[in-house]
């Protein structure tokens, strides 16, 4: 009869498995499966595979519930389509900042993006896609506009809900006015990400960016007036917010 109970209680247990909630402090709840915790740090992954790292201090409790298991092959495909699904996201992002021409005085720059891209490669947050901005240049007596069309990688230095992130983009800058031509762009960011729930977050981040131009220049010699187009690169550096969702 023992023996019996045993058995029973063995097949019950298979047949369950572990949920965890966490608790923060701040009132914030987030289920899952815990996959590490100690005395400094609570990693928990929840039902889409994406891992979140809670400092322990910051976690009020820790709720445990069963819930009925899944059949192992159901759960294989499972998984195997959560790795090799990609979820859609988009970043609005706008920023400001100074433009400088090595040939000119420093002037002011605004710049503006959308992009769409996977905000999930594997088990990690980082973000490729592409997309279309505007970078605008300001200079005393001039105003140049471009289009970039651009490639990006966004990625955390570590995975964690809130982390430092880093960026580059890659591309082209259409220009807006016959009077010059656009040419390669590309820049650069660092900053912090603050995760506001599972699909939406907000990164402020100091960005740095390149663009080259050719420009109508009107030179007057012995009376006649000449235009040519000159060469010019643009640099722009500031600050910008960016919106994940």
């Amino acid at each position: 009869m023992k023996k019996i109970l045993f058995l029973t209680v063995l097949c019950l247990a298979s047949l369950c498995a572990h949920a965890e909630t966490i608790i923060l402090r701040t009132g914030a709840r987030l289920i899952g499966t815990i996959i590490m915790q100690n005395d400094d740090v609570v990693i928990i992954r929840n039902a889409e595979g994406a891992r979140f790292q809670y400092p322990r201090a910051d976690v009020q409790e820790i709720l445990k519930e069963d819930v009925p298991a899944v059949d192992e092959k159901t759960q294989e495909s499972e998984e195997q389509e959560s790795s090799t699904t990609k979820r859609v996201s988009v970043i609005l992002e706008i920023g400001g900042g100074a433009a400088i021409n090595p040939n000119e005085a420093t002037g002011g720059a605004v710049s503006a993006n959308l992009i769409i891209g996977s905000h999930h490669i594997g088990e990690r947050h980082i973000f490729i896609g592409g997309g279309l901005g505007y970078h605008g240049l300001f200079f005393k007596g001039e105003k140049l506009n471009f289009l970039p069309i651009q490639a990006t990688l966004r990625m955390p230095f570590i995975e964690a809900t809130h982390a430092p992130v880093f960026g580059v983009a890659l591309g082209y800058g259409i220009a807006l006015s016959k009077d010059y031509t656009g040419g390669l762009y590309a820049g650069i960011e660092f900053g912090y990400r603050y995760q506001i729930n599972a699909k939406t977050a907000l990164a402020v981040v100091a960005f740095a960016q390149f663009q080259q131009a050719k420009v109508n220049v009107v030179e007057t010699i012995d009376g006649i007036e000449f235009t040519n187009k000159t060469g010019r690169n643009f640099l722009t550096s500031g600050i910008k917010l960016s919106l994940y969702f």
